[in-house]
């Protein structure tokens, strides 16, 4: 490979044209700072024509050129009408390139979680400002506002979500693993079926370290719709794998509508799930949603029926299941 050239020595300009210190006055058009700075570098670009800006539109064109070498499309798109303002004076040279470079900067973030949000594998996209809090008057705002700064992403801690079906367990976990994607932070969602017939194909083709070394990895894991299907056989002692690999390693984040006395039933073995609840329940935030389905708001004189936990796997008597843990942040 051909070594690159050395790049030559900055040159300082002279002190500051007029105005504030280090600014050009606000009032200096795109034109006259051209001439200004060619005045002091001795540089005078190409010749050209003036553009609609007030600078000589080969010099416009060449900075579109440069933009597009840079691969800066968020740039490129606002370029024109930044120059206006700065040809007109409603923007200094300073502000102009604040605008220029915050432009990009919003494109590229945009991009990314874009990108995080598609690997994620998120059902939909879900923010908190959707979110009807006066439709659920039982949540905690205030734990809920509090959970969407990230602290338990950093502390590596969990949050669990509970809740009758349509209250926003799942719309609000969703919010959270947008907002850690918008923060740079790698997520992922599964559902507690869908992740667990993964381990056990997994398991069956040899390559279970290798499956639970991936799930592993995300800052921030959101398992969904825990206790409305059972977990096939051998599946919680797959789960309690996974579970163990990330216990204060990274942060899980899970909805269920069951309570964690019914988690034994849920998963076919009470031994099992109180090791799970022991190592969920350390450094956890609980988040317990009583009301309405939001989905059937319209039909408010409709009843439905109890959920039932899941039928339990034959075989031999299991051990009582867990007890509740009281509704608060575990820590």
């Amino acid at each position: 490979m051909t070594p690159l050239a050395p790049v030559a020595p900055v040159t300082r300009l002279a002190p500051p044209l007029s105005g504030s210190p280090g600014e050009v006055a606000t009032g200096t058009t795109l034109a006259a700072l051209t001439a200004a700075v060619a005045a002091q570098t001795g540089f005078h670009g190409p010749a050209g024509t003036v553009g609609s800006t007030g600078a000589p539109q080969a010099l416009v064109d060449t900075l579109k050129d440069h933009l597009v070498s840079l691969q800066m499309p968020g740039s490129l798109e606002v370029v024109d009408e930044v120059l206006a303002q700065l040809d007109g004076g409603a923007l200094s040279p300073t502000a102009a390139m604040e605008r220029l470079l915050a432009a990009q900067v919003a494109l590229r973030r945009q991009r990314r979680l874009t990108a995080a949000i598609h690997a994620a594998r998120l059902p939909a996209l879900k923010t908190l400002d959707t979110f009807d809090f006066a439709f659920q008057p039982s949540i905690d705002r205030g734990q809920v506002l509090n959970l969407h700064e990230l602290g338990f992403v950093a502390r590596k801690e969990n949050v669990i979500l509970l809740g009758p079906a349509g209250v926003g367990k799942t719309h609000l976990a969703l919010s959270l693993l947008v907002t850690a994607a918008q923060h740079g932070r790698r997520v992922y969602y599964t559902t507690l079926a869908d992740l667990v017939l993964s381990l056990v194909e997994a398991e069956r083709l040899g390559r279970l370290r290798e499956r639970l070394a991936l799930l592993k990895a995300p800052a921030v894991l959101l398992v969904d719709e825990i206790g409305y299907l059972p977990v096939t056989p051998g599946g919680a002692n797959l789960f309690f794998q996974l579970v163990n690999a990330r216990y204060e390693r990274a942060s899980t984040i899970l909805t269920s509508n069951k309570s964690f006395k019914d988690w034994g039933a849920i998963f076919g073995d009470a031994v099992v799930a109180a090791a799970l609840l022991d190592r969920l329940l350390h450094h956890c935030h609980i988040v317990n949603i009583k009301g309405n389905s939001y989905r059937l708001r319209h039909y408010p004189g409709l009843a439905l029926p109890d959920d039932p936990p899941p039928s339990p796997r034959r075989g031999r008597p299991r051990k009582s299941p867990p007890q509740e843990v009281p509704e608060r942040h575990v820590g």
